[in-house]
């Protein structure tokens, strides 16, 4: 079952979080996520939105979501990230298909 990765994100370091732009998305692809939403307009339909960018990445599963996440792959992108914005990033679980 797939599982996503939303993040909420306001750069705070627009040259730092470039370079995390360039390096993230061939450890995504590594651990067979893809994104489904990147950056683009968004907006708040109830609720607050704490970030100014979002992306929905998914995964073939729950678990793979997290290798990803944990993995040596992404630890020097997310240094970045983290250094260049504050961000909030949330797992969850996909539905079963119908």
């Amino acid at each position: 079952m797939s599982a996503y990765v939303i993040a909420q994100i306001e750069i705070t370091d627009p040259e730092r979080y470039a370079q995390y732009v360039k390096q993230v998305p061939a450890t995504i692809a590594r651990y067979g996520g893809r994104y489904l939403a990147r950056g683009g307009k968004a907006e708040a339909l109830e609720g607050r939105l704490t970030g100014k960018r979002i992306a929905v990445v998914e995964f073939d599963s729950y678990e793979r979501a997290k290798d990803w996440h944990e993995s040596e792959d992404y630890r020097g992108p997310k240094a970045l990230r983290q250094g260049a914005s504050i961000s909030s990033l949330i797992l969850v679980d996909g539905v079963p298909a119908r």
